[in-house]
């Protein structure tokens, strides 16, 4: 799991994606219909393959509708969440700092701890090594 910035760029990534899908969907499943008295729609016998728009009939074009519209505003909704979890939003300047300056004091004393660890594994390691040389073949 990414921190919160990845996984906000995620999801406005997959946004984008299910925009590009809705349109696709928009465009190649609706239904030809006339705009004006004096429009004509061809009857282009094409293969199914070929053919530009591929019609869905009323009731699942809606239903396609309504399915990519809940899919979008449950995306967005998550990014919001998402961008309500980032720091700083309800956090002044100096709280920020502060939090700064405890993470580097906690960051200082684990540098520290691991220095200690260091120390006792290297003395650690040459006991271990006297005890080894020190012991003789009977």
């Amino acid at each position: 799991m990414g921190d919160r910035l990845t996984q906000l760029q995620d999801a406005v990534d997959q946004l984008a994606q299910q925009f590009v899908a809705a349109l696709h969907f928009v465009h190649k499943r609706h239904d030809l219909e006339v705009l004006g008295p004096n429009d004509k729609v061809r009857d282009v016998n094409q293969e199914p393959e070929q053919r530009e728009v591929d019609p869905l009939p009323a009731d699942e074009f809606r239903a396609g509708m309504s399915e990519l519209s809940r899919d979008l505003i449950t995306k967005e909704q998550q990014i919001e969440y998402l961008i309500s979890m980032l720091p700083g939003l309800q956090n002044s300047k100096q709280d920020q700092d502060r939090l700064i300056k405890e993470l580097e004091e906690e960051l200082k004393a684990a540098e520290a701890d691991r220095q200690v660890a260091l120390k006792e594994r290297d003395q650690v390691l040459a006991e271990l090594d006297k005890v080894i040389r020190s012991i003789r073949r009977p």
